[in-house]
């Protein structure tokens, strides 16, 4: 894969942030794309920046395997091929463990995690069959190798998210199969995920009554990100190339994910990432 022109791209989550800078890039090293959000407004204004990219787009809800099969479909009906996909849609929700909801486990683990589930059953096999070259991303966050006070909800899907990715790539490993695997793990940047409440489902609306003080932390720290959307994709794209599985793109963040394996390794309790 450290060739990417002429291939096709699968981006979830591509209305906005990460996933259209990472269309954005895609289209640049001269991919076709299909293109994948609940936002369907969002979608359009990102295809609408792909010039001339031959490109396809979809509203999937990936909470629902049959909306990823079906984006499957008309990928390989449009193009024949699948070589790079991105699962890349997620969701975030703050507060301390005891007063989170049902609705809020039900909504960021049927996007952050099942939404990445189902993206492998819906491209892996079909991937498997074609017999070409493939590779798949899934973006947990450094919140799936680090666990952080107000996050429980997020981080345990992030960590999923993680576990599942390593778990594919032994798998792949095992089948001898031309498929590579990312996991890409950035810290705070500046993306739209704090405003993911906008796609929310309205029988899914219960939050936590204690999140609102954690979910302004989160606002700001992003905000204050060094980082944009657009460098985390280049840094994911070129890890893509060099086929390279863990992606921090965040330099400092190996501090964390050392501390917090320190702790496991010498039998301490956990350290605050935040301290």
């Amino acid at each position: 894969m450290d060739s990417l022109e002429n291939r096709v791209a699968i981006v979830t989550g591509a209305g906005s942030g990460l996933g259209r800078e990472l269309a954005k890039l895609c289209a640049a090293e001269g991919m076709k794309l299909v293109l994948a959000d609940v936002d369907e407004k969002g979608l359009e204004e990102t295809r609408a920046m792909l010039g001339a990219t031959e490109s396809v787009v979809r509203r999937t809800d990936v909470t629902k395997r049959e909306e990823l099969d079906a984006l499957a479909s008309l990928t390989y009906d449009t193009f024949g091929k699948a070589h790079l996909l991105f699962n890349n849609a997620g969701v975030a929700a703050s507060g301390p463990v005891w007063s989170s909801t049902a609705d809020e486990w039900e909504w960021v683990m049927g996007v952050n995690v099942m939404g990445v589930v189902h993206g492998i059953q819906a491209f892996v096999p079909r991937m498997l069959e074609q017999g070409e070259p493939a590779h798949v991303v899934s973006t947990a966050s450094l919140a799936g190798l680090t666990s952080v006070p107000g996050s429980g909800v997020y981080c345990v899907s992030k960590h999923s998210v993680v576990t599942l990715s390593e778990c594919l790539y032994h798998d792949l490993q095992m089948a001898k199969a031309d498929i590579g695997v990312s996991v890409l793990c950035p810290a705070f940047f500046k993306t739209g995920i704090a405003e993911s409440e906008r796609n929310r489902p309205q029988e899914l609306s219960e939050s936590n009554p204690d999140g609102a003080a954690f979910a302004q932390f989160v606002k700001a720290a992003i905000e204050a990100g060094k980082l944009s959307a657009e460098d985390v994709a280049r840094t994911t794209l070129d890890a893509v190339k060099a086929d390279r599985f863990y992606i921090l793109p965040h330099k400092g963040a190996r501090k964390s994910v050392e501390l917090r394996m320190n702790d496991i390794l010498n039998d301490r309790k956990p350290t605050s990432p935040m301290a």
